[in-house]
């Protein structure tokens, strides 16, 4: 039988995984927003159980982070990790000043909120670092990602919220939002078994959770976040690489590893529905900061790539004209 190369297909849409089954749940939460309903069951569970999905996401990715890392990827992803971390609270206290917490109700920036913006800016995504790092630069920077995936789920985020001064989270609230990623490295780092048992179903989780939050989405709104979330994937891009690049260099990196980190996780799509579900002072900043977050995450996707490649064609020009001269002399 002729195979259809559906997963393949899936793949080369940048974020694919996350944007193909989001824009799905989303064409029929539009078109047919009484189907899940109509057929009950685990169909309706299946668009509506997107916090069960993610809890049982994070248990598994916590288990695929290793503590023992060694102290240069500790160093490394530390300094990484602490500069994307910084930059989204730096930008949250000025927003959260302006914004508060609901977005911006209408013109040109109407949907933008402080939730979209630190959302997309608080997690790096892993796969795409990891593939530039592999590709531009060295085998122990790729480690450093060991680090940095403790940007997953919406704690860190809620933390931001916190520090620029917007409705904070009750402690049991920001506890268990960590709980399941500290379970999950807790089995991981105790039976390697585990880890990679739990460590595989990472990725598989992914399009199920994204078809349950774009179950939620109305794509008559879609236009308007695409265009934001454009805007907003460059500013991710300038907005923590200039810190990402410098703080890269000054850890005796050469700007590469910083750059490659500049973009936005899929899974950080998944956020703004965490924490509005978390505290109800975010629910009409959430849909709006679902989709563009979505398209953030597409732009740096696209973005991120090209500009890593650029710096990394940069340094080894740099070290080649550094030897030429060298040999000179």
């Amino acid at each position: 039988m002729a195979q259809i190369r559906i997963k393949r297909a899936i793949e080369r849409v940048p974020g694919g995984m996350m944007i193909v089954p989001l824009l799905i749940g989303s064409l029929i939460a539009t078109f047919m927003p009484g189907m899940p309903t109509f057929f009950g069951s685990f169909t309706n569970a299946l668009f509506t159980g997107a916090l069960p999905i993610l809890a049982v996401f994070y248990v598994c990715m916590g288990a695929s982070i290793d503590v023992k890392a060694t102290p240069y990827l500790i160093k490394k992803g530390g300094a990484l990790f602490a500069a994307k971390i910084g930059a989204a609270i730096v930008v949250g206290i000025v927003l959260g000043h302006f914004l508060g917490e609901a977005p911006v109700a209408s013109g040109m920036f109407a949907g933008i909120s402080t939730l979209a913006v630190v959302a997309a800016m608080n997690d790096t995504n892993g796969g795409l670092y990891m593939a530039l790092m592999g590709q531009y630069g060295r085998s122990e920077d790729v480690g450093a990602y060991t680090i940095m995936s403790l940007e997953s789920g919406p704690f860190l985020t809620m933390v931001t919220l916190g520090v620029a001064g917007l409705s904070a989270f009750p402690w049991p609230t920001l506890v268990g939002s960590i709980l399941p990623l500290a379970v999950g490295m807790l089995l991981g780092n105790l039976d390697r078994e585990m880890r990679d048992f739990l460590g595989r179903a990472v990725p598989v989780m992914i399009p199920f959770f994204a078809l349950a939050l774009g179950a939620g989405l109305d794509l008559h709104k879609v236009w308007q976040a695409g265009l934001l979330g454009i805007l907003l994937g460059f500013a991710v891009v300038v907005v923590t690489g200039i810190p990402l690049y410098i703080v890269d260099r000054l850890t005796g990196g050469t700007g590469v590893a910083g750059t490659a980190a500049a973009n936005t996780a899929g899974n950080a799509a998944a956020v703004p529905a965490l924490i509005a579900a978390a505290n109800p002072v975010y629910e009409a900043a959430a849909k709006s900061a679902t989709l563009l977050v979505a398209a953030c995450v597409v732009v740096t996707a696209i973005v991120s790539p090209i500009l890593t490649a650029a710096v990394a064609k940069r340094v080894a020009a740099r070290g080649l004209g550094a030897a030429a001269k060298g040999a000179v002399q």
